[in-house]
């Protein structure tokens, strides 16, 4: 394999250790203590809870946390992971007809998006991918206007306490490839591609605001 672009090569790399990482975190990530994934699943209910949505692109479906909620609400959910233990979790948990569970890489090509969606959803996703505006590029080539963008991410405040991605294995501890996007790098990112910011919300353990918020949401929707 030849890559002309030497941060294509390096953009591939981080993909597949992020990857391998999943694959091994999938055997305890849905039994293991995490304050982050499950804030996460909360922050995405309280935020789509009075959004009427029929098809559904969930980017980082993981093992189907919010999978699970999406089948309630939804016609169709086309649920993307490049973990295929991930996925494998997932697909053992939910047998809804409505659910396409697929394997991708999101930096490729998005030959697994079929039409346009009412509702493009990032959990816990783009913390892990360099460039943002590249994803955003895409979602507006499957998004029409009045289609909902959710994204749930590690609270930026965490990441530059040095908070990131990780889960215990009898070797140590696996600290996962992650990339630090302020605020505005997401409403930018957003904004170029024809998004406008609907809600913006900061989510804390036990709701305590005097400690540091643990997850970000934010709401776009296609102009």
């Amino acid at each position: 394999m030849v890559f002309d672009d030497e941060s294509r090569i390096n953009e591939l790399q981080i993909t597949m250790n992020v990857r391998e990482a999943y694959n091994d975190w999938s055997a305890q990530y849905d039994t293991n203590e995490n304050k982050t994934r499950d804030l996460e699943g909360m922050a995405l209910r309280e935020t789509l809870a009075d959004l009427p949505f029929e098809r559904i692109l969930e980017i980082g479906c993981g093992t189907g946390k919010n999978t699970a909620w999406f089948v309630t609400r939804a016609k169709e959910v086309t649920a993307v992971d490049f973990s295929e233990n991930m996925l494998a979790k997932a697909q053992s948990k939910i047998t809804s007809d409505k659910v396409h569970f697929i394997q991708a890489d999101v930096l490729g090509a998005w030959n697994f998006a079929k039409g346009t969606y009412d509702l493009v959803t990032f959990s816990l996703v783009l913390e892990h991918i360099e460039d943002l505006n590249v994803v955003f590029e895409k979602v507006a080539a499957v998004t029409r206007s009045g289609s909902y963008v959710y994204v749930g991410e590690l609270h930026p405040f965490k990441q530059y306490s040095g908070s990131k991605a990780r889960f215990e294995t009898e070797e140590g501890t696996q600290v996962l490839t992650c990339f630090d996007h302020h605020v505005s790098d997401f409403l930018g990112a957003a904004f170029r591609s024809n998004f406008e910011l609907i809600t913006l919300n900061e989510h804390f353990d036990n709701e305590d605001k005097t400690t540091i918020p643990r997850i970000l949401s934010i709401l776009f929707r296609k102009k």
